[in-house]
C-alpha cells in the first residue's frame, strides 16, 4: 500500500542536517552524508526513512528494521543495531514530531480541496461588506457574511460559512464545511472539518407550560495557535464570552458549553464535554470521553483521566479519575479492593462448587 500518496514527502535531507533541526547527537559523525526522506513505523520502515522508539516494546521490531536512522533516547541506544545509524535526543518525541513536520509540512493543516488556488473562487460568496487582507484564500461555495474580517494568508475551506461581524485573524486555516459565528478568531488557527463555532448555547428556563429559550448573545474567543478538531461544537456565550486560550488543542468531537473559559496551552481529548461556566486554568490535560460538570474550576495543570465524571472543584496539578472524579491514588485504590473483594468472591463461589 501506498502511504505517502496524499502527502508525499519533501525533498530529503542529511542526517547531520536533521540532527542539527532536531538538536540530536548523531552517534556515529562518519554516517552524517546519509539521505533521509521520510517517516515510518519501526516494523516496516525501509532505507531512507527515519523511525523512533520510546521504550524496549520495539525489540524485536528492530531486528529486522531496515530503516535509514533511528532516533531515541540515550537510555534506548543500547537497543539500536549497529548497523543503523542512531540520533539521540533528550526528548525523542518531540524531536519525532518536529521532523514531521520538516518531512511533510503539507499535513500539519488540512489539505486544501483545491489545490494551487489563489484568492477567491467564483463559487465561493463573499459579501461586498466583508473585508479580506490580501493572500485570502476562499474556495469553492464557502459564503463569507457581512462586515467578516480575514486576515492575511488565511484559507476558507470549501462549503465553510463564516458569519457576518466574524473577525478571523493572519494565517489561519478554517476547514471545509466549518461554520464560525458570532466569534472572534485569532492567529495561526486550524479549525478542522465540520467544526461548529459560535451557535447558541443550551439555555432555558421552566416556564408554566415549556421551557423558555434563553437568548444567547456572548461570543466566542478563540486565541492564537488554537486547533479545533473535526465536528467539534463551541457554544458561544450567555451574555459573557466563551474562551479558548492560546495555544490549546482539541481534539475531534468535543463539547464545549457556553461561557465556558479554557486557559493557555491545554490538552482537550475526543469525547470530553465541558458544561456552561466551568473554568480551565493553563495546562490542564483532559482525557476521551470524560464529562466536567457546569459552574467549577479546574486548577492550572491538572490531569483528567479517561471516562471521568468532574462534578465538583480539580486543585492545580492534580491528577483525578474515575466516577465521580477523586485523586487518583484513591481513586486507584477503591479499583483494586474492588477487584481484591471479587477475586475473593470467585474463590469462594469456586470452592462451594
Amino acid at each position: 500500500m501506498q502511504h505517502e500518496h496524499f502527502f508525499p514527502p519533501r525533498d530529503g535531507m542529511t542526517l547531520s542536517e536533521l540532527a542539527t533541526r532536531l538538536d540530536a547527537e548523531l552517534r556515529d559523525p562518519a554516517t552524517g552524508d546519509v539521505m533521509i526522506s521520510g517517516l515510518a513505523p519501526v516494523y516496516r520502515a525501509k532505507a531512507g526513512e527515519l523511525c523512533y522508539i520510546l521504550s524496549r516494546r520495539n525489540k524485536d521490531e528492530l531486528k529486522t528494521c531496515e530503516a535509514s536512522a533511528i532516533l531515541c533516547d540515550k537510555a534506548l541506544l543500547y537497543l539500536v543495531p549497529d548497523h543503523i545509524p542512531a540520533l539521540v535526543s533528550k526528548n525523542p518525541h518531540a524531536a519525532f514530531a518536529i521532523a514531521g513536520g520538516l518531512f511533510y509540512p503539507t499535513a500539519l493543516k488540512p489539505s486544501p480541496i483545491v489545490s494551487g488556488l489563489e484568492g477567491v473562487s467564483p463559487a465561493a460568496f463573499v459579501d461586498p461588506q466583508a473585508k479580506l487582507e490580501a493572500g485570502v484564500v476562499v474556495e469553492p461555495m464557502a459564503v463569507i457574511g457581512a462586515a467578516a474580517e480575514i486576515g492575511e494568508g488565511t484559507r476558507i475551506g470549501a462549503g465553510a460559512v463564516i458569519g457576518h461581524n466574524v473577525k478571523i485573524g493572519r494565517g489561519c486555516t478554517i476547514a471545509a464545511g466549518a461554520s464560525i459565528l458570532s466569534a472572534y478568531i485569532g492567529n495561526n488557527v486550524i479549525i478542522h472539518n465540520g467544526a461548529r463555532i459560535g451557535q447558541d448555547g443550551f439555555g432555558y428556563a421552566p416556564g408554566p407550560a415549556s421551557m423558555i429559550k434563553i437568548v444567547q448573545i456572548g461570543r466566542v474567543i478563540i486565541q492564537d495557535n488554537v486547533e479545533i478538531g473535526a465536528n467539534t461544537t463551541i457554544d458561544r456565550g450567555t451574555m459573557d464570552d466563551t474562551v479558548i486560550g492560546e495555544g490549546t488543542k482539541i481534539d475531534n468531537l468535543v463539547q464545549i458549553g457556553h461561557n465556558v473559559k479554557i486557559g493557555r496551552h491545554c490538552a482537550i481529548v475526543s469525547q470530553v464535554g465541558i458544561a456552561g461556566s466551568t473554568r480551565l486554568g493553563n495546562g490542564v490535560q483532559i482525557g476521551g470521553a470524560a464529562g466536567v460538570n457546569g459552574h467549577i474550576t479546574i486548577g492550572d495543570g491538572a490531569q483528567i483521566a479517561a471516562m471521568s465524571g468532574v462534578l465538583n472543584d480539580v486543585p492545580p496539578g492534580e491528577r483525578y479519575g474515575g466516577v465521580p472524579a477523586r485523586p487518583m491514588k484513591d481513586y486507584l485504590r477503591e479499583v483494586a479492593a474492588m477487584l481484591g473483594q471479587a477475586d475473593i468472591r470467585a474463590k469462594e463461589k469456586g470452592g462451594k462448587e
